[in-house]
């Protein structure tokens, strides 16, 4: 999802601020060595005005001197080499490195622009998947639940089984996410990794640059409730929800069970599937007939359609880790 542009002035000002502070930085660096070194000054004083006269023979028509203008500018090339030659030794001989008084970039390889030649530098894609770390409100939880973490020390036989097919479809989730549309939805009993594979394949898409949305079920719906008397608010809220590359929702079931959470779930969940966007879903129900029942079998029949059903079972891992520790 393309930056909005809040962010993209954001990002626009980290730039600013950049070139501001290397600017500022190249001054001191400067003033310090006309300090240390008062021929260095002069030098610099000689160089602007040999360009001066360069540029006064570049710009007078008639040539009015003896000698021609090619000779005139050979000239004041060579004093300039001279000149800058002479510097050079001045600055390394009072032990500064070459470089010293030349700009230094936070990224040299776009020159703190953001760009190389018309298309975004590296630097600048890191920034946009920071940002898109903190829209996707889960940048602390990435830290941990993340396919380096993956263990697969708290399953044994069945439960084994259903973990490895839910981390292998997890994987070709996100290895087809450009060209193959699908969704996923863990069910089962509490504790045993729907929520932390869901944030795995989080951070894998983010890393790529994806907008990814995450909510917890019960804050989704707390969020739509607030925010629907709000119309800017509101329209940011249901653009998210609708256009976002994926959206989380983490715990279904735990939220109130009204119409109006009913009503909204469906909603976004079709939406989403007419625009073709992703959606995980989490749940602590043990059945497909419990999500049935609690939602409907309208918003049961679109979930069936497009998702893959992925249901986990097993201990609380966090009862085993407390066992254990």
């Amino acid at each position: 999802m393309p930056l909005t542009n809040q962010e993209y002035n954001f990002i626009s000002r980290i730039y600013e601020k950049r070139r501001a502070e290397n600017d500022y930085q190249l001054e001191q660096r400067k003033s310090e060595v006309y300090q240390k070194i008062p021929e260095f000054q002069e030098l610099d004083q000689k160089i602007i005005s040999t360009s001066m006269e360069h540029a006064r023979i570049l710009l007078d028509p008639g040539n009015s001197r003896k000698v021609s203008k090619k000779e005139q500018l050979d000239t004041l090339h060579q004093k300039l080499e001279n000149t800058k030659s002479l510097k050079l030794q001045l600055l390394t001989g009072a032990g500064y490195p070459v470089d010293y008084l030349e700009p230094h970039y936070t990224c040299e390889a776009c020159r703190d622009t953001g760009y190389i030649d018309g298309r975004k530098c590296s630097c600048f894609r890191k920034l946009e998947v920071e940002l898109l770390y903190d829209a996707s409100q889960i940048s602390d939880l990435l830290k941990t639940n993340n396919f380096s973490h993956l263990s697969y020390d708290y399953y044994q036989g069945n439960d084994l089984e259903l973990f490895q097919r839910a981390v292998e479809t997890c994987k070709n989730f996100i290895n087809n996410f450009n060209s193959d549309y699908r969704n996923l939805l863990f069910y089962g009993t509490v504790g045993t990794g729907k929520s932390f594979l869901s944030d795995c394949v989080a951070k894998e898409l983010i890393d790529q640059g994806k907008f990814v949305i995450y909510f917890s079920a019960i804050r989704l719906f707390e969020n739509i409730s607030s925010k629907m008397y709000e119309k800017e608010l509101s329209s940011q809220l249901f653009d998210a929800l609708y256009h976002s590359d994926l959206l989380i929702i983490d715990d279904l079931g735990a939220e109130y069970d009204t119409d109006f959470t009913k009503s909204h779930l469906f909603n976004i969940v079709n939406e989403r599937m007419c625009n073709r966007k992703a959606v995980i879903i989490s749940t602590n129900f043990t059945t497909l007939d419990e999500i049935r029942i609690r939602y409907s079998d309208r918003v049961f029949s679109r979930v069936f359609q497009h998702y893959d059903m992925l249901k986990l079972t097993g201990t609380d891992i966090r009862i085993q880790q407390r066992r254990n520790s």
